[in-house]
Order: C-alpha cells, then structure tokens, then sequence
C-alpha cells in the first residue's frame, strides 16, 4: 500500500490546522461523498473502493511529511506535533462496487472528527471519481457492443500510470473482458490480450513475411493486424498464412482491423474468411471507438466479434470528469449531531442534510429496480410506501410488497477496518447482475428514461425547514 496522506489540497491542510487552533479537531461530523446530474451520463458504476480503503488504511504522516508542511511557514508547531500520531479514527460507509448510482445518492459517507473527516476529501475524490467515471463509461461500450466481447485497448493514451492502471481495472467493472495492460493483469488478475502493432508488419520485407514470421512464433494464438497498408490485399494475406497454419494442424484465430470504414470492411472480411472456409477466425477491430460508433457500426449490420476500445474509454473522452462533490451534512454541537445542507439559487447544488443511508426499492412481481429512496439514517419504511418526487410534488408512486436493500455498509468501524473485500471477479459478477435488475430504458445510450430517486418525507421536511430558517 502507498501512503498518500499528502495528496491533497493546500486549504484541507491550513483548514486542519484552523480546526485544531480553534478546538475543534474532535468534533464529530458527517460528510456526503456524491455526484451531480450530467448531460451524457444519468447513472454511474460506482469503482474505486478498494483504493479507497487502501488510502483511508494507510492515512499517516511520516516525519519527512511533516518537516516539509513545516518549511512552508504556515502550520503551527503543536499542530504538527499533532500530526505526528494522526489516524483515521472515524466511520465510513460505501455502496459495494459494481452497483449502479444515480445523481444526488451518496456513494461514501464519512462520519468522524473534523479534522480527519476534511483531510480525507481531496484523495476519496481523486481516487472515485475517476475510476467510477471509467467504468461507467465501460459500462456504456459494453451495453452498446449488444454481447459481442470488448476488450480495454487504452494504456498508452491513459492521462498517466495510474489512470491507465486503475482505469483498466474499472473498464473490467463496468464490463470489459480483458485488457492490454499487463501491469493491472498481474495485479488484479485481469485477462490479457493483444495482437502485434505495425511496426511489426512493417520491419519485414512484406505483409506476407511479416504475417508468416508471426504465425510461426504464435502458431495457436494467430491473431494479425491487416490494415497497415490495404486491408482488403491484408485480409487476403492473412487467408494466405491462416491456410498454411491449417496445414500444419493449427487453427488461426482471426484478423484486426484498426482504420478505415470498419462496418464496410467488416463485412468484405466476413465473407472472404467463410469463403476460404475460416468461419470460426473472429473479426476484431479497433481505432476510436465509442459508445456512439458500436451504435452505428450495429445499425450499419457490421460483421465484428471483438472490440478493442482504448482512447475514448480511458479517457472518457466526451466526459472527462464526473462532477463528484464532497459536502458536510452534520455536525455535532453539544453533543448531538446536527444537519447542516449547502443551499444554493442552483437547485442541483442544494444538497441533502444529515446522517442518512440509501435504498434500492424492487418491484414484487418483476424483482426489477423500481426506485431508490435517500433517508434520515434512523428511519424505517413503511409498506406500503408511497414516493414523491421532490421538486414536482403531484408526481408519487406507491409501492406495496416491495423488496428493498441498503445500500450503503460499514467499511470503517472506529478507525477499524471491518471491510472484507471481494474479488474483482466476485465484484464484476455482482455489477452484471445489478444491471439485469434495470429495464432496458433506463440503460438507453441516448434519451434513457429517468430512474426515480427520491427522497423520504422526513428528509423532505427537513430540507424546508432549514430552507425556511435560511430565509427568515
């Protein structure tokens, strides 16, 4: 595990020392982890919680951290004494990775001393924003590849080590079945695949020498890149070695295309390997593709097995960031922990007050997701339960017989770590069979139909009467 208490923002460190002067650094309070509506994205695939926890575990400052914070002038010398025994002491509790969130839903709640609740907020962002973003963008490409297999093709124009690994980990959450990335295979156990680059075509006298040369080195795995030069005159080279590789008793794998018209070419190779009587070899193609291309390339009939999808998965190149927010919902004064809700003229910006959990209601007969419900974390539900929504009151759906599961567990108990974490095939498993839960309308890649998420009369109430008390 590394320790990355350092990575934060300057202001959570002077905000620190600011508590700690003024006595505050036990305070208790409560903090919200979420993200907030986007144009392009109305759910997420919530990744990154084992880092998380790592991070949380790992949380000291080593005395070469604190020399340095104390060469910058601004930090008190019995603040840094202080530093030089601080722990995670407090609670944190998550939804499990794999399941799909919404707008607005917490995904981590911190409740714990100020001091260390602050701390926490720059590094929980860094580390779950991006690797949700990724694999709910994932998510997206697989749902829009309609079965056919996609592998996560994005290391070399990942923005940095981590983003390319921890990024391919997440692309395997939101439902890749394997990557290119060697390091993130050994470390997660993580399928690798790969075929050869140009260069490889291209340091030969010929295509046809270079594909030979390839075949006898990976005679059982002979996947070839055809388009270095022509890919019609490629395909036909490829037939030309995968009929010796037969010869010899070996079954060749199939092609890749990487450029040019993919759904035309796609078809053109189809129909020569089933003509030379490689049905089986499998068409692979790759180059910018996206959710939006595999929607076309679908529409357009195209003949492709597999999918090799790199920059614009790894980036999420139309959504590069997913607007995750960190807000204080409690604090304790006098004893008891009492709301506290950012109010703003921006009525996504108004945020959701006290210590609350989340439910995913199902629906009796289907077993479906129906909706999901914010409450004050000391509430039970009634059955049956009628839901409003929150802006367009005359808007309800009453649900009887309903089944339901909090989503939110302790990971943090006291400072303890009391997480037991599963394994990335256990996670994939559980992310594919919450997605089965969801209609296939709210899963749409344009125009999805709006999954309800509400929140519970009381938390209702509680938000006006803050709102009225701001107001008076």
């Amino acid at each position: 595990m590394r320790n990355l208490t350092m990575m934060t923002d300057l202001y959570q460190l002077t905000m620190m020392n600011g508590y700690f002067l003024q006595g505050k650094a036990k305070q208790q309070s409560v903090f919200d982890l979420f993200f907030r509506q986007k144009n392009t994205m109305n759910y997420v695939v919530y990744a990154g919680l084992d880092q998380a926890v790592d991070y949380i575990e790992n949380l000291h400052f080593s005395s070469d951290d604190i020399e340095y914070l104390r060469s910058l002038n601004i930090f008190h010398p019995d603040f840094l004494n202080y530093l030089k025994t601080f722990r995670f002491t407090g609670d944190m509790y998550s939804v499990h990775e794999g399941d799909f969130v919404y707008p607005q839903e917490p995904l981590i709640i911190i409740k714990a001393p100020l001091i260390e609740a602050q701390l926490v907020e720059t590094a929980l962002l860094n580390i779950v924003s991006h690797q949700t973003l990724i694999a709910t963008k994932s998510a997206r490409i697989v749902q829009a590849a309609r079965g056919k297999s996609v592998v996560e093709f994005g290391l070399r124009r990942a923005q940095g080590p981590d983003a390319g690994i921890y990024g391919a980990r997440a692309s395997i959450i939101g439902g890749c079945n394997g990557t290119s990335n060697v390091l993130t295979g050994q470390m997660f156990h993580i399928p690798v695949k790969g075929t050869h680059s140009h260069s490889w075509v291209m340091s030969f006298p010929s295509e046809l020498d270079a594909f030979r040369a390839f075949a006898d080195s990976y005679p059982d795995s002979c996947l070839l890149l055809v388009d270095t030069y022509d890919s019609v005159q490629g395909i036909k080279n490829a037939i030309t070695v995968f009929r010796e590789l037969k010869a010899k008793g070996h079954e060749p794998v199939g092609i890749r295309l990487d450029s040019g018209d993919l759904a035309y070419l796609s078809k053109i190779a189809r129909r020569m390997l089933d003509e030379a009587g490689f049905t089986k070899a499998i068409v692979m193609a790759s180059g910018d593709i996206d959710e939006y291309l595999l929607e076309s390339l679908n529409n357009q009939g195209a003949k492709i097995d597999v999918y090799g999808v790199g920059t614009k998965l790894i980036t999420s190149e139309d959504m590069p960031s997913l607007g995750g927010v960190y807000k204080m919902s409690a604090i304790e004064e006098n004893g008891t922990l009492n709301p506290r809700m950012k109010i703003s003229d921006s009525i996504v910006k108004v945020t959701n007050p006290g210590f609350k959990t989340l439910y995913r209601l199902y629906d009796k007969q289907s077993g479906m997701a129906a909706a999901d419900l914010i409450t004050l974390k000391t509430e039970a539900l009634p059955d049956p339960i009628t839901l409003t929504h929150e802006t367009e009151r005359w808007k309800t759906t009453t649900l009887k017989g309903y089944g339901k599961r909090e989503m939110l567990y302790k990971i943090f108990d006291g400072g303890k770590n009391i997480y037991d974490s599963p394994s990335l095939d256990d996670i994939v498993k559980f992310a594919q069979s919450e997605k089965k839960r969801f209609w296939d309308e709210y899963k749409r890649i344009d125009n999805p139909q709006i999954y309800k998420v509400n929140v519970s009369d009381e938390l209702y109430s509680l938000k006006q009467e803050i709102l009225k008390s701001h107001k008076g």
